[in-house]
């Protein structure tokens, strides 16, 4: 039975036998999954392995082949642009390169989709970026040009500005690349803190074994305004699961645990001197 997109039980994103080629380069063969609400999977797999096409084809910027997409109950793979601009209000997206607008500054950044896309007053668009660059650290970079930031703070006013909204879907393509690792993790915060405090439901695509185990493992509460991330078992991070895929295909789908201590012969040399401790 399909659930009416209202239904707090319709799933988040579902795609049902997706495929996807480039003339006669076949990227995803009969891809399906779905997404709960408020929980998050993490896309592993070699490069050029369709991760980042999957979430392509979620905002609607790719068609596929074959297959049926839905985002909140709603099919969109044979949705018209107007109906799809609807749809993809409800989806933040966080880009590799970030691709801030290097003219504007973090509060126009972080504001964008507030000042451009609603009739919401300046003043409450305002409040709004300042509560959301509170939630990722950076209320005292608001007047700064993306310029003046690190790397990681420009990576930190990119989660801003897809969160600003109050968007129910989040989507990560690689967010901790090309990062060190202590950088890598703040932004790991930054994720678990949107996934369990906000109730937001996420994909993240990645190549970096650690920074998705941490994710996966670790968990963001508040309490009396204070928030803190602080460790988890494996076998309670139900709210992040893992997809490896390999030849276009879902390989592997399950928990961390299932993953990190699987006697498959792929997965054990996919994750080769990538596994805990570090």
């Amino acid at each position: 039975m399909t659930l009416p997109p209202s239904h707090p039980d319709t799933p988040a994103i579902v795609l049902e036998h997706v495929s996807f080629a480039f003339d006669d380069h076949v990227v995803l063969r009969d891809v399906s999954f779905s997404l709960p609400r408020g929980t998050m999977k993490i896309l592993l797999g070699a490069s050029g392995g369709g991760k980042s096409i999957i979430l392509k084809l979620i905002l609607g910027l790719l068609k596929p082949d074959g297959g049926k997409i839905f985002i909140n109950g709603e099919r969109i793979d044979t949705m018209p642009e107007n109906d799809l601009m609807r749809v993809r209000a409800d989806v933040g997206m966080l880009f590799q390169e970030t691709a801030l607008f290097d003219s504007l500054t973090v509060a126009e950044n972080v504001g964008y989709r507030l000042y451009e896309e609603t009739d919401m007053p300046l003043d409450e668009a305002r409040r709004r970026v300042e509560e959301v660059l509170g939630f990722v650290g950076l209320e005292e970079h608001i007047d700064k040009m993306p310029s003046a930031l690190s790397g990681g703070q420009r990576r930190r006013v990119a989660i801003g500005r897809a969160m600003a909204a109050r968007p129910n879907l989040l989507l990560f393509d690689d967010p901790t690349v090309g990062l060190d690792p202590i950088t890598a993790t703040s932004i790991s915060d930054e994720i678990v803190k949107v996934r369990d405090l906000q109730q937001v439901s996420a994909i993240v695509v990645t190549h970096q074994i650690r920074d998705a185990h941490y994710v996966a493992t670790h968990a963001a509460t508040r309490d009396e305004g204070r928030i803190s991330i602080h460790a988890i078992p494996e076998h309670e991070s139900a709210r992040a699961s893992f997809i490896v895929l390999h030849e276009g295909r879902i390989y592997f789908e399950g928990s961390i645990t299932e993953l990190l201590h699987s006697d498959d012969e792929f997965l054990k040399t996919f994750l080769f001197m990538t596994l805990p401790p570090w």
